[in-house]
């Protein structure tokens, strides 16, 4: 059933039944990033004889191709239909999950996350970008705040479900998506509205779409693997070289091509820009929290995956709250000061983990409070920002939505792969504070933009 686009007044009069839909693909595709890390043991135990090292990369080909392909799966949903595509990458993502459940050797396993990859990145920003015009623009943040807190609730719930999970065996984290697959492909059939930039717009520009592609997957691969080949290594240079070649191709595409993969418009507004750079840095953040925290709690208090994965809900909890509450705060506030006062709050939470955390065992005291701390962050900082794709044209906020996505997926890639760096060589308390030291970097770098770039003629 192909509905007409809604009235940008009124919204679609299904909203909240089509937000139920969106909600539920983005939650899968977001937990599927996070809820492979507690199962890589028993995978490695599975496929006995292979070196941890290619193990790894069950985790790093999702990493490395959702964040490639996120921003031209965007411009392709603008193209040719945001319904489609989304409904097409809920059965890409449905499909190598299903091939992932039953791999019978680790290769395959390796291919079909990368597949699965590709199925996520066309679901993520088209999720958010078909909420948009099925929601009168005053219930924006409301919505983009349920969005942002439902991807922060799949996040923080990978590790206890995938631990729930693994105590039964490591292929029912696949397994699970295929139910949720089916039920949305034919609710979002009958429910979701189709939306298409006009007939007659031009293709995306070729060599700025290869260009990013292969520049982002250079970049997120040397960041991943440089812990392990070593950041001075032959291979690492060199991939770091190849994504800033790259990156120049594309920026000579986005000044020059009559239709780049990226457009120049799209950064022409301050807020949207100071987005981009702040959701970098926040998610960068985030993962010294949400994995560092994890494997603090495993390996120096020495708690089970479960048991840690359950330590980090208190994050999420608030998170939601804060994030629900989005439309209120910013009718009161603007979109500037909960944003910066989220930032500030994420500096202040690693502050609180490096003055009280120490490697004697004491959660309530030391970890909870810095936790409800990061859940205020989540829920502040999230909405503003990725409803800053709210701001461009109707016609680009599925590559607005791509762009901020692929800036938070490269965000969370340097904080893992520093992460590991910080403590591959002291899995003590001194490496995790490092990390946290980094974290207030980050959030006080991160405010600081936001209050730079702030709009000028309009309280945000």
């Amino acid at each position: 059933m192909n509905q007409t686009a809604p009235s940008p007044e009124a919204g679609h009069p299904r909203r909240w039944a089509i937000m139920t839909v969106l909600g539920a693909v983005a939650f899968m595709a977001q937990l599927d990033f996070f809820i492979v890390n507690v199962a890589l043991d028993g995978i490695g135990r599975s496929f006995a004889g292979s070196p941890e090292s290619l193990v790894s990369w069950v985790l790093s080909a999702y990493a490395i191709v959702f964040a490639a392909v996120l921003v031209p799966a965007g411009r392709l949903a603008d193209q040719y239909g945001r319904k489609r595509v989304l409904l097409a990458g809920v059965a890409v993502f449905t499909a190598a999950s299903t091939v992932a459940a039953f791999a019978p050797v680790l290769g395959i396993l390796i291919a079909a996350r990368g597949v699965q990859a590709v199925g996520a990145a066309m679901i993520v920003p088209t999720s958010l970008g078909l909420l948009y015009p099925s929601f009168p623009r005053r219930q924006h943040t409301l919505v983009v705040g349920i969005w942002a807190g439902v991807a922060g609730v799949a996040a923080s719930a990978g590790p206890p479900v995938g631990g729930l999970l693994v105590t039964v065996d490591w292929r029912w984290i696949f397994l699970i998506n295929l139910p949720i697959g089916v039920a949305t492909i034919a609710a979002g059939a009958f429910l979701l509205p189709e939306v298409r930039q006009s007939a007659g717009t031009r293709l995306p520009d070729a060599a700025s779409g290869l260009a990013l592609l292969f520049g982002v997957s250079a970049l997120v691969l040397a960041t991943v693997e440089g812990p392990s080949w070593g950041w001075a290594s032959a291979r690492t240079v060199a991939l770091f070289a190849a994504a800033v070649a790259l990156a120049a191709v594309t920026l000579q595409r986005t000044l020059r091509a009559a239709s780049p993969v990226i457009e120049k418009q799209l950064f022409r507004g301050r807020q949207f820009t100071a987005a981009t750079i702040a959701l970098l840095l926040l998610f960068t953040g985030f993962s010294f929290f949400l994995l560092g925290d994890a494997l603090f709690m495993q390996n120096v208090w020495h708690f089970s995956a479960l048991r840690a994965g359950v330590g980090i809900a208190p994050a999420p909890v608030v998170s939601v709250g804060f994030a629900l509450s989005a439309g209120p705060i910013q009718s009161r506030y603007g979109r500037t000061l909960p944003a910066v006062t989220g930032m500030l709050a994420m500096a202040l939470a690693a502050a609180w983990w490096l003055v009280m955390v120490s490697g004697a065992p004491s959660y309530w005291t030391a970890m909870f409070p810095g936790l409800v701390v990061m859940g205020v962050s989540g829920g502040l900082s999230q909405a503003p920002l990725f409803a800053a794709a709210g701001t461009l044209p109707p016609q680009r906020a599925t590559t607005g939505s791509a762009v901020l996505n692929m800036s938070r997926q490269v965000g969370s890639a340097l904080g893992v792969a520093l992460l590991v760096a910080l403590t591959a060589s002291d899995e003590n308390v001194h490496g995790f504070d490092h990390a946290w030291a980094l974290q207030i970097g980050a959030g006080v770098v991160a405010a600081a933009v936001l209050l730079l770039l702030r709009p000028r003629a309009s309280r945000a």
